[in-house]
């Protein structure tokens, strides 16, 4: 089975980002996306029920029994070696998916969107972090606010092709939009100063991916209200708005460049979590 390169076809905004990373580790970082698109497209296939269930089981054995002749499960094997990932990380990120997979899907607190986007994004920022050469745990924990808080700005973009496919995980109204856009800004303000850890030479690149992605939160915000957000179509940044934010990214590696604040004092927004998951056992 060939792998694709799914971080080029879905994750555009990411995509731009990664032209910074050396080749190798942009390599590595393509690797990680397509396994967990691969496993996010059973959920979000069209076929019956029934038979996305039964190919997500497959797949799932698949990993678990190492099945290489399935490039993208070799690729992923490889990564959890060469990185040491936790299964325990790839064990939350099945079951964030798992949870995807059914006819009508809804999410009825703030505690559930949070342990939700953990599950299907909080988990791709921890091991991407791993990939990247993360080693402090504080800094990891940043990582996971940054997976949480770009989870957080998809769900905010897209709640109209979500309720088409029978998903709510926000309410359907402009005032839980914005709400859940605030929310992200939290994750992605906790997740900034610990990306002074990651290497030199992999550290822009981050950076960039963090302002594009908070920016696509103020434009849906600008929308005002549901009729213009309805109106707009599916929000993103265009080429030159994405040039704008990788030019403001430069600024943000000086400050963190000069930045000397402990990574303890950092304030990490996981009370909720931490009553179902014990982050300290994957990370």
């Amino acid at each position: 089975m060939l792998g694709k390169n799914y971080l080029s076809i879905y994750a555009k905004s990411f995509n731009w980002a990664g032209f910074f990373l050396p080749k190798d580790t942009y390599k590595e970082c393509s690797a990680l996306y397509d396994f967990c698109r691969t496993v996010d497209n059973l959920a979000d296939e069209k076929n019956e029920l029934k038979t996305r269930e039964q190919k997500f089981q497959e797949f799932n054995e698949d990993f678990k029994n190492k099945n290489f002749n399935n490039i993208v499960i070799k690729n992923m094997w490889n990564l959890i070696d060469k990185f040491n990932i936790s299964l325990k990380i790839i064990e939350d990120l099945f079951e964030g998916i798992k949870s995807d997979i059914k006819d009508i899907v809804k999410i009825n607190s703030k505690k559930d969107l949070i342990i939700y986007s953990y599950k299907v994004a909080g988990t791709v920022g921890l091991m991407m972090a791993k990939v990247l050469r993360v080693k402090k745990k504080n800094a990891l924990k940043s990582a996971i606010d940054l997976g949480i808080a770009m989870q957080l700005t998809n769900i905010s973009r897209d709640v109209i092709e979500d309720k088409k496919s029978n998903r709510a995980y926000i309410d359907y109204d402009f005032e839980s939009i914005k709400s859940t856009i605030k929310l992200s800004n939290l994750f992605y303000d906790s997740s900034f100063l610990a990306i002074k850890e990651i290497p030199l030479n992999l550290r822009f690149s981050i950076l960039v991916a963090r302002r594009v992605y908070k920016k696509i939160g103020h434009k849906i915000i600008a929308k005002n209200n549901i009729e213009n957000y309805e109106k707009s179509g599916k929000i993103y940044l265009t080429n030159f708005e994405k040039f704008v934010e990788t030019f403001l990214s430069i600024f943000d590696f000086i400050i963190l460049l000069f930045n000397y604040k402990s990574l303890e004092k950092i304030a990490h927004n996981y009370d909720l979590i931490n009553e179902e998951i014990n982050l300290n056992e994957r990370i």
